[in-house]
């Protein structure tokens, strides 16, 4: 099904150009890429690894003999799996911010069904080519630039680095681009000037995108860059369709075409759609079965608008009263002086101390972030202990794990 859609694409489109690599400063036409895949796969998993041609044709040649698609990224070891159900045809090896990774699979009508929600929803085009600064192998590269360019003909434009020299670059050699990453990739694009009116279509996942980069970026660039919520497990969810920034920043958008989300009984966002995948492999879970993708994300819904306010398993129990760790680090994130911050709870035996690990100009003191939190924040939700560290970068991903950073403070071993 995949395989043949794809040479529909390539038929159609034979003679365009379909991947331009600037590093490399080579491209290649649907034909070219289509001759790839002539010898189809070796085995019946095929782990498509490396450079981008590469492995968009590893891709096409797992396609071609209906082998199991796992995408790796550049340096990372294949995993040991066990051979899923024949009507398997992709595995997606989760990113594991919340527990153990896990692989999630697909059917080639879900892989399919989630590349069509995004090229509608957020409207791609073929006369805006995607440019690639995001990994192709994670499961928001791969469904914003490779099912796209593979089931829709949208082509790709590889940068070769997300630098922001690179990117400005990659702008100067096109005329009109959708250029997706993550809310960390955006505030040094800000900085470094690369952000230009040749971005057609900007758009941000991974994370949660801050109210005041959003603003940033549009007021200094005019810029709308779009808030994109997904997940491995069904796809993307969520996006936020307007042309100005957001003034909630919970707010993560409506829901994208063809998918109905519902709160469920536990507070958390219920995923219904064609897009879900079909189980976790090879432990399956009730969280993932029959076209519904239970979240951990407690969520409200308000005139079609999606609301985000937690994981469910982040929350803290301060004697008795909860509160979600993302309320806390939105507020200490708008001090101006705090560049990044990530919020967690530690058990303790009468109560959960609340504690903030905090990367901030020097000079900041606990008290200043502390004056700061209760002017904005009930006292019960302030942080009892303010961790300063040098580095809190986000990873590649955009992400902040807080067990990580929770076991990292358990030890006492500062970044």
């Amino acid at each position: 099904m995949l395989y043949d859609r794809w040479r529909q694409v390539a038929r159609e489109f034979s003679s365009e150009c379909a991947v331009r690599d600037l590093a490399a400063k080579r491209s290649w036409t649907f034909a070219q890429l289509d001759a790839l895949a002539e010898n189809g796969a070796d085995g019946p998993i095929v782990f498509p690894q490396g450079p981008a041609v590469d492995f968009i044709a590893s891709v096409l040649k797992g396609w071609k003999s209906k082998a199991v698609v796992c995408p790796l990224e550049p340096d990372q070891r294949r995993p040991e799996i066990l051979a899923p159900p024949k009507h398997i045809a992709h595995v997606k090896i989760t990113s594991a911010t919340t527990g153990p990774a896990r692989l999630v699979a697909l059917t080639a009508e879900q892989l399919a069904a989630d590349a069509r929600n995004i090229v509608s929803t957020m409207g791609l085009r073929r006369d805006w080519s995607n440019l690639a600064v995001i990994s192709l192998a994670h499961s928001y590269g791969f469904s914003n630039l490779v099912t796209p360019l593979l089931l829709h003909g949208i082509p790709l434009v590889v940068s070769g680095s997300p630098l922001p020299e690179n990117v400005r670059s990659a702008l100067q050699q096109a005329s009109a681009v959708t250029l997706a990453g993550v809310p960390a990739l955006w505030r040094a694009w800000l900085g470094g000037g690369a952000v230009s009116d040749r971005i057609r279509l900007a758009i941000s996942a991974g994370a949660p995108l801050p109210l005041e980069l959003e603003g940033e970026v549009s007021a200094k660039t005019g810029v709308k860059v779009h808030n994109f919520y997904g997940s491995s497990e069904c796809g993307g969810i969520a996006y936020d369709r307007t042309n100005s920034p957001r003034r909630d920043a919970n707010c993560v958008g409506t829901a994208m075409d063809n998918v109905d989300l519902r709160v469920g009984s536990d507070g958390c966002l219920e995923v219904r759609s064609d897009a879900v995948a079909e189980t976790y492999w090879p432990v399956t879970d009730e969280r993932l079965a029959e076209g519904c993708f239970r979240t951990s994300d407690l969520a409200e819904i308000r005139g079609g608008a999606v609301s985000l306010r937690g994981r469910a398993s982040d929350l803290i129990n301060v004697a008795g009263r909860k509160v979600a760790p993302d309320a806390i680090e939105a507020v200490l994130a708008s001090h101006g002086r705090v560049r990044h911050c990530v919020v967690f709870g530690v058990a303790e035996p009468d109560r959960d101390k609340i504690v903030a690990c905090v990367a901030a100009e020097k000079g900041t003191s606990a008290d200043d972030l502390k004056k700061f939190l209760l002017e904005r924040l009930p006292a019960w939700q302030v942080p009892r202990d303010f961790w300063f560290v040098a580095e809190l970068s986000p990873d590649q991903r955009g992400k902040l794990s807080r067990a990580a950073w929770r076991a990292r403070y358990l030890a006492r071993q500062p970044g």
